[in-house]
């Protein structure tokens, strides 16, 4: 299986808890034939992170060996950047077709980047954030992990 993994789920697995235990269960991720892939956007959102954080090295040297485990998906597409207008649209409720079934929903511009290339390049989204949720079936096969639950455990 194929996976695009959001921000927040390569955070679990730098974090190295209970939770990332929780996920290599859950979703065999590294399992033998899955591609790993994470989005651009989210390897800058991390690095923000780190940065704003003050990381240390080892710290830092843990995201880099992480990292390395996934396939890197670039922006600079057609279809990934008209997807990105595309879903923008579609969220704000401005589309004919596919139309929006729920209010209009206002997506932060890097979540509407990691939707638009899981949705072009034909992934599964694994995911703790809801925001999501209007675009599966529609643009997204989506994964939305609730980690409440497993926090309760």
């Amino acid at each position: 299986m194929d996976f695009l993994i959001d921000t927040n789920i390569l955070l679990i697995y730098l974090r190295a808890s209970h939770l990332k235990e929780q996920l290599d269960k859950e979703l065999n991720l590294f399992q033998t034939g899955n591609n790993q892939i994470i989005s651009v956007v989210s390897l800058g959102e991390v690095k923000s992170l780190a940065l704003q954080r003050k990381w240390g090295y080892r710290k830092l040297q843990q995201l880099e060996q992480l990292s390395d485990k996934f396939l890197v998906a670039d922006l600079h597409s057609k279809p990934i950047i008209d997807r990105y207008a595309e879903i923008d649209a579609f969220s704000q409720g401005k589309l004919s077709s596919p139309s929006l079934s729920v209010s209009s929903r206002n997506m932060g511009k890097n979540d509407l980047w990691i939707a638009a290339t899981a949705s072009v390049l034909d992934v599964r989204l694994v995911t703790t954030d809801k925001d999501f949720n209007h675009l599966k079936d529609v643009y997204l096969n989506l994964q939305t992990i609730d980690i409440q639950k497993w926090s309760l455990r």
